[in-house]
């Protein structure tokens, strides 16, 4: 499997030393604003179905057009 292209390849490098798969690691080094600190975002569980279910497109969980809402959350915490 070739690694995709990496937008931020010091996020990908460490999130690899971390033990996470190139997959994983290049799906948050890909992420806008992925790693940037703020806590601002609600809980998952105040977001709307809709809203879990572009996060859950965004980072590439499979499967997510079938989900409910909590299914999504799990996915989202898990993934």
């Amino acid at each position: 499997m070739d690694i995709p292209t990496v937008k931020n390849e010091e996020q990908y490098e460490a999130l690899r030393d971390k033990g996470y798969s190139k997959e994983k690691s290049a799906r948050i080094a890909n992420t806008p604003d992925a790693g940037k600190k703020g806590g601002k975002s609600k809980p998952y569980e105040d977001w709307n179905k809709q809203d879990l279910y572009g996060q859950a497109q965004k980072v590439g969980i499979p499967g997510r057009s079938k989900m409910n809402k909590a299914e999504l959350i799990h996915a989202l915490r898990n993934n």
